[in-house]
């Protein structure tokens, strides 16, 4: 399927980006590391990081509808273009510390806050809001993000890092400063079409005016709401996967990296086979068969000693959860309507997001007081019983029947080609 040279260039940027990306993903703790060994002080390092989708999520998303979409991608990639080209520098010159990486850390988390947001907002008036397309679209862009960043990119940051500590940071700008000329580069107007006359709002309003959007859409809200019960208790075997990989599982560092990999391997099968399975099988059937095989999948790893079986089973694992975020992105791109999309968006995004702390804290807690195996089962029963909760209501006629309203109220695109 053609997308258009302007989607030819968002993937190239995507690619770019992602392999820098994935450079520091290993780079950056790697560095904290080497600073000091006190676990609470490199925790704070990713704490920084993972502020701003607390803080700025919702102001974010009032700032992707009142700005042009595309202008917000490069100059956010700009920003981080030049703050870690500032860190490289940092390491370079000897002054890197733990507060410089945590506010490099915070910088580039509410960059990532802002772009996330404005990504989603931008594909619908790049490809159309035709739900296929969309479905490739997505698709495309989440395979070429996880081989930059989960399966290129952090093997290489580590090979970097081990020859000069400054150069994975160095490399990661470079792909910034190359993603926002690609981006630049994309011709046309992709702002939200405002109604003539219409009076100005604060950011508060127009944040109320996004949580109410969605928390009044039935299927977007059972949909955000069964995301954030899963984050929460999916995030807390990935805080504890590696002490289960080395003390049940019985690998060194070596073999937790390809057991990590076994995940990344299936999150690109599964960008592949989304749309193909959503074509003959509906969205709703692919999203509750996806929600299913998660659940059931991450409870068989939870009992697993063998190695090789768990590594096949975080395989279907990675296949499972990319179908269903392949196809839901798709789906909210086709039903928020475009003038309101970043509210809308960062809504359904703080809900989903904003249990992974508490998740977290929850998978430590239990594998310290029951065992290892704990976070793993407790998340999949966890899943079956939200699964059996909204079966009902993720339905074909569900989909459509929003489809239908959505096609009803959509008003022409603010995007002009140019």
């Amino acid at each position: 399927m053609r997308l258009g040279s302007g989607y030819r260039r968002l993937w190239t940027a995507t690619a770019v980006s992602s392999l820098g990306d994935g450079v520091s993903f290993t780079a950056l703790p790697l560095l904290a590391a080497s600073l000091t060994r006190d676990p609470v002080a490199v925790s704070l390092v990713t704490l920084a990081a993972t502020l701003p989708n607390l803080l700025l999520t919702l102001t974010a998303g009032v700032l992707v509808d009142r700005w042009d979409r595309r202008r917000v991608l490069w100059r956010v990639d700009a920003f981080r273009f030049l703050v870690v080209g500032a860190l490289a520098a940092a390491v370079l010159g000897g002054w890197a510390s733990i507060p410089v990486l945590m506010a490099v850390g915070f910088l580039l988390g509410a960059g990532e806050t802002l772009f996330a947001t404005a990504a989603q907002a931008f594909l619908p008036l790049l490809v159309s809001r035709e739900p296929e397309r969309l479905e490739v679209a997505n698709g495309r862009l989440l395979g070429v993000e996880t081989l930059g960043r989960q399966l290129a990119g952090p093997p290489l940051g580590g090979l970097l890092f081990s020859l000069t500590r400054w150069v994975p940071f160095g490399v990661d700008a470079l792909s910034f400063l190359a993603s926002a000329a690609l981006m630049a580069a994309v011709p046309g107007r992709f702002a939200a079409e405002r109604m003539d006359g219409a009076p100005r709002t604060t950011i508060r309003a127009d944040i109320a005016e996004g949580l109410r959007w969605l928390l009044g859409h039935r299927l977007l809200r059972t949909l955000g709401l069964m995301v954030g019960v899963v984050n929460l208790v999916a995030t807390g075997w990935i805080a504890t996967a590696v002490l289960f990989a080395t003390d049940r599982l019985g690998l060194g560092p070596r073999g937790y990296g390809l057991l990590t990999s076994g995940l990344a391997v299936g999150s690109v099968a599964g960008t592949v086979l989304a749309p193909r399975l959503s074509r003959r099988f509906g969205v709703a059937r692919v999203l509750l068969g996806s929600a299913m095989t998660e659940s059931v999948v991450t409870i068989l790893i939870g009992l697993q000693t063998n190695p090789l079986v768990a590594g096949a089973l975080l395989g279907l694992e990675g296949v499972a959860v990319m179908s269903w975020n392949t196809v839901s992105v798709a789906l909210r791109q086709s039903l928020i309507p475009d003038r309101m999309y970043g509210r809308a968006a960062s809504v359904y995004r703080l809900i989903a997001l904003g249990t992974t702390p508490l998740g977290a804290a929850l998978g430590g807690a239990l594998a310290r007081l029951v065992d290892l195996r704990a976070p793993w089962l407790v998340a999949g029963c966890t899943e079956l019983a939200v699964l059996a909760v909204v079966w009902r209501r993720l339905t074909s006629r569900a989909v459509a029947e929003a489809r239908a309203e959505a096609a009803a109220e959509q008003r022409p695109s603010g995007a002009v080609a140019t």
